[in-house]
């Protein structure tokens, strides 16, 4: 989770960066790093969502394997 909190941070610091700046070049610059962070950020969530429920998919089958196992040594 860390690196979704960096790329978090990475995107409210360009959005300071963007209200900061003068230029609009400058301010254009800050807001599409912003939205990169921002996609790089929601993007690193939904791998780690994806990990998980993938880990719990898994685990909910070896425990179904394992009670099949169990009924069929008991049968």
């Amino acid at each position: 989770m860390a690196t979704v909190e960096f790329y978090r941070e990475r995107a409210a610091q360009a959005s300071r960066d963007a209200d900061q700046a003068t230029l609009a070049n400058v301010r254009e610059r800050h807001l599409v790093a912003r939205d990169t962070w921002t996609e790089m950020a929601d993007k690193a969530e939904g791998v780690i969502a994806s990990r998980a429920a993938a880990e719990a998919e898994k685990l909910a089958m070896q425990q179904a394997n394992a009670l099949l196992e169990l009924d069929a040594a008991h049968s």
